[in-house]
């Protein structure tokens, strides 16, 4: 047997369909056998809380061994995970094709649908991972719902947040008076047709997040693609389903790729590529689809033709060449690194989107920002949360002025907060919610009709 693995890491299909998935005794074994090899290992003690967790429980044990460890705290471990897939990706010597077969996020997975299958999931948190009800609601009464959600709010919002399991101080996204679809149908760019890339054609996933919180990243992604001799359409039949996944619910998951496949089928079917405007849900198209429906065509169709944003633009400056016309910006800009975008295995795209910008200069954080999807607004995540993204607050602290930005648009958001926390008094770096937008802004695209600020 060797130490580690030098191959490429794999995945396995999930295999959600069989009843051995839920099977309580099964999951507890392999959870012995994973947390067995995870303490003889440790090199994942400064990532997520899980690992921590996990070696506290042992170290603190009787034995000092996993024997020691009462199975009812190992869902301690699973709970503190947020399927960021950095242990698999970055650190763990074990994955497949190592004969020991140690895929700990799908573990966690596998543990949650379990608890999933047996009804142990709050009606807080089901509704919580509602986000395209939850989103066309709060579009229709923006106001009515930002005033709510705001931290600010001691009165309705205590009582929503206690309702919510959300943390009284976590700073929650806003939503957008119009989605992403209206907006685009009322705002078509015109085509470069003299940029080295025209003849291409994309179809941009709008994302939840993009559709109902943060339209002006879509907007400035199609009007930057225009720029550069790129068609765009914008298309959105449902979530990715990635806060689904969070709670192991994998059968609504594969419900939501089958629908959103289908409808991509014809696109692509046109020549179009496809385009996820948020990291996570790129993910989704790209590796955890077909993970969850290994035989569906239409799924693997899809991932094969899916792009991250920044990748896409990436891609155009290497095989076609960038259009000119970026103005110089000479500010720092700093960028987060989101984790889901590093677990595509792509390599830093945004930040080489953003250096296609002349004099541009490019501070990257690859650290984990603490967030985790909803994980760090529960009450019981909120102050862990907010320590892990402390060093990240502080090399942001330190820049002072420019933009900071994240391809994750809520692990924007809790940096910035962290920013508050760290250096309350001190003049801070612009929060930009997309790289794009920084891109669009070199451009000279700054607004949509009506005078949205991208």
């Amino acid at each position: 047997m060797r130490e580690g693995s030098l191959e490429a890491p794999t995945r396995h299909p999930i295999p959600w369909q069989s009843r051995e998935f839920y099977d309580t005794a099964a999951i507890e074994k392999e959870l012995h056998r994973v947390f067995d090899i995870c303490h003889g290992c440790r090199r994942c003690f400064n990532l997520c809380q899980s690992f921590p967790i996990l070696f506290d429980l042992v170290d603190e044990s009787p034995t000092q061994e996993l024997d020691g460890v009462d199975p009812k705290d190992f869902k301690r471990v699973v709970d503190a995970c947020t399927l960021c897939d950095m242990c698999f990706m970055t650190k763990c010597p074990y994955v497949p094709p190592h004969e020991f077969n140690l895929d700990f996020p799908h573990l966690m997975l596998r543990y949650r649908a379990m608890e999933a299958d047996q009804g142990r999931l709050t009606f807080a948190d089901k509704q919580l991972a509602e986000t395209d009800r939850n989103g066309m609601v709060a579009n229709m009464v923006s106001s009515l719902a930002n005033w709510t959600t705001d931290r600010g709010n001691r009165t309705l919002g205590t009582v929503f947040r206690d309702a919510a399991g959300l943390h009284p101080e976590a700073e929650l996204p806003k939503y957008a008076e119009h989605r992403l679809q209206t907006l685009a149908a009322a705002y078509v760019p015109s085509v470069n047709a003299e940029a080295p890339a025209f003849g291409r054609k994309a179809v941009i996933y709008a994302t939840c997040f993009g559709n109902y919180n943060a339209p002006e990243v879509g907007i400035a992604a199609r009007a930057v693609l225009a720029r550069n001799g790129v068609e765009t359409e914008v298309v959105y039949p449902a979530c990715c389903g990635m806060p689904l996944l969070e709670q192991g619910r994998v059968a609504d998951v594969a419900a939501n790729a089958r629908k959103v496949a289908a409808e991509m089928g014809p696109w692509i079917d046109k020549g179009y590529d496809v385009i996820a405007l948020v990291p996570s849900c790129a993910l989704m198209l790209k590796f955890e689809w077909p993970l969850i429906e290994p035989d569906d065509p239409t799924v693997a169709r899809l991932a094969k033709a899916s792009f991250d944003l920044s990748e896409y633009v990436v891609d155009i400056a290497k095989k076609e060449g960038i259009a000119p016309g970026m103005s110089d910006m000479p500010e720092l800009m700093t960028l987060h690194m989101a984790c889901h975008a590093r677990a595509q295995n792509m390599g830093q795209k945004a930040a080489e989107m953003l250096r296609l910008v002349p004099k541009a200069k490019v501070k990257v954080i690859e650290r984990c920002s603490g967030h985790g999807g909803s994980w760090g607004f529960k009450k019981e995540h909120f102050d862990i949360a907010m320590k892990i993204g402390r060093p990240v607050a502080r090399q942001v602290a330190q820049a002072e002025k420019g933009f900071v930005t994240s391809e994750c648009p809520l692990a924007g958001v809790h940096i910035a907060q962290g920013v508050d926390k760290a250096a309350p008094d001190a003049s801070h770096p612009t929060l930009v919610t997309h790289p794009i937008q920084i891109i669009a802004r070199a451009y000279g695209i700054d607004a949509v009709p009506g005078g949205r600020s991208l």
